[in-house]
């Protein structure tokens, strides 16, 4: 049981971080873990503290890499080049 439930807080943490990522969409969150941009707002809301919660929100509104729709064409890639990979 408790490997399961670090699993659970190991997606919980990852899909976090990603919805802190400037250049991580909304899309790769959702085809990586299932959760669509209103799940992930959800998430977010009731993991951070409200303060760190408001922050992501002000950051996130209008970011145009957190959207595949918004993004330049030419952009064709979910993480930075520079980043670490997850597995």
């Amino acid at each position: 049981m408790l490997s399961i439930e670090n699993s659970i807080d190991a997606d919980k943490s990852r899909i976090i971080e990603m919805a802190w990522e400037d250049r991580t969409p909304f899309e790769a969150i959702h085809r990586e873990y299932g959760l669509n941009e209103s799940a992930v707002i959800q998430l977010m809301r009731q993991n951070l503290k409200s303060s760190s919660f408001k922050l992501w929100r002000k950051r996130m509104t209008g970011r145009k890499t957190k959207h595949l729709q918004l993004r330049e064409p030419s952009i064709n890639r979910a993480y930075c080049s520079r980043q670490y990979k997850h597995n």
